[in-house]
């Protein structure tokens, strides 16, 4: 589909795309079994392990340094945690690249030789396998003081607090999506994640099997994203494994959540996983930075 989400589809292929997806997302396979005791605890500690990662990697940030040198190292450092698998390959988004402005293809998400700048915002977003666990993170920070970052932050921590209430309503995935969309443009934003592939607020986390090694990619376009392995687990879900603006299945399971929002020259993100069971909706784990930093200036 092509990036960015309208209202009103942009033709015959693009209305035809949002019909199949409507439907076939009501009856994908996805698993019935709700993560137990001992699986939250495997995913929280890859998601910890994923934002110490993140952490890690900004605070070695310097002005001139690439996308592509940003997103080697945090590869380098979950290397030295132990694993080289991942769900997608590191990124690193600098200044107006945070918010995807001029992108002609899926291939443009990949990091850069664009060059760090002062004042810069910079979004590092991972996603290691650890014990077939999966962690998926997004963090923003700034090269020195940015008032339009702070705010932002500021307003997906509400995000962050509504997002839960919403999953534990009557909404659809879809309904959700549009809430979400209504609010950040509400504030004066722009919807960002209307860019991804199929316009993702979020996606399903899964487990695979535990291997040693690398993960086979392929190398092109959005495909480039993800390992081989978790394309074909996102493939065998079908469109339900993707929280996307014509999703109208099921909303159990566990998700990683990412609002992304944009102003001008720059844009935010958090992700973190999300657990919505029948009886009780809940963030996984909340000491992730955005949340101890929020907490640390009051």
């Amino acid at each position: 589909m092509p990036i960015g989400y309208t209202q009103v589809p942009r033709g015959p292929l693009d209305r035809f795309y949002r019909r199949f997806y409507r439907v076939a997302s009501r009856y994908s396979n996805t698993a019935e079994q709700l993560a137990t005791k001992d699986a939250l605890a495997g995913f929280k500690h890859a998601q910890r392990v994923a934002y110490d990662a993140v952490e890690y990697v900004a605070s070695l940030l310097t002005i001139g340094m690439t996308e592509q040198e940003a997103a080697a190292l945090l590869a380098d450092y979950l290397k030295q945690r132990g694993t080289e698998r991942y769900l997608h390959r590191p990124f690193a988004w600098f200044g107006d690249h945070s918010r995807f402005d001029d992108y002609a293809g899926y291939g443009d998400y990949h990091p850069s030789d664009r060059r760090l700048k002062d004042g810069d915002v910079v979004i590092l977003d991972v996603s290691p396998v650890v014990d077939g666990y999966i962690g998926d993170v997004g963090y923003a920070v700034s090269m020195g003081f940015n008032a339009e970052l702070e705010s932002a932050k500021q307003f997906q921590l509400e995000l962050r607090r509504i997002i839960p209430e919403l999953f534990a309503s009557s909404m659809t995935p879809a309904q959700i999506w549009q809430e979400i969309n209504r609010l950040i443009i509400d504030a004066g934003y722009d919807t960002i994640h209307a860019k991804y592939p199929h316009c993702v607020l979020g996606h399903r986390v899964f487990r695979v099997k535990p291997k040693s090694g690398k993960h086979l990619r392929v190398g092109w376009g959005g495909f480039g994203w993800f390992s081989l392995e978790t394309n074909f687990e996102f493939f065998k879900m079908g469109p339900s494994a993707a929280l996307g603006p014509e999703h109208e299945g099921k909303k159990l399971e566990l998700w990683a959540i990412e609002p992304h929002l944009g102003w001008q020259g720059a844009g935010c993100k958090f992700e973190e996983i999300l657990v919505v069971e029948p009886d009780r909706v809940y963030w996984l784990d909340d000491n992730v930075p955005h949340v101890r930093e929020a907490n640390a200036s009051k």
